[in-house]
């Protein structure tokens, strides 16, 4: 088991009542996750506990059925988690490309 470190980038900002309801949650006031907010996102920096990096990944995101309406967007290591967690390249799971609107034909 060893600890790893990412970072959980939100869809959107929390809106004030998510905001609200992550208070309550216990499951986030443990210290393995913490929110970080700036003008209009929101991530959370996580530290977790495990034998891989996605069983870790699994155990953050089941925190968020919890929390309704809010969508991780992305796993992100930054060059910090990259140095921590052993590893010699980025790895990063972006969000996947928006889907184009293909023209109608009458």
């Amino acid at each position: 088991m060893r600890n790893w470190y990412f970072n959980l980038v939100l869809q959107d900002a929390l809106t004030e009542e998510q905001d609200d309801a992550l208070t309550e949650l216990a499951s986030f006031h443990d210290g393995r996750i913490s929110l970080v907010e700036g003008p209009g996102y929101s991530r959370f920096m996580c530290s977790f506990d495990a034998e891989t990096l996605t069983e870790a990944i699994a155990d953050a995101l089941s925190r968020f059925v919890d929390l309704p309406g809010v969508l991780v967007r992305s796993v992100e290591l930054d060059e910090f988690a990259l140095e921590d967690n052993g590893m010699a390249t980025p790895a990063v799971v972006p969000a996947p490309p928006p889907l184009e609107a293909s023209p109608s034909t009458p």
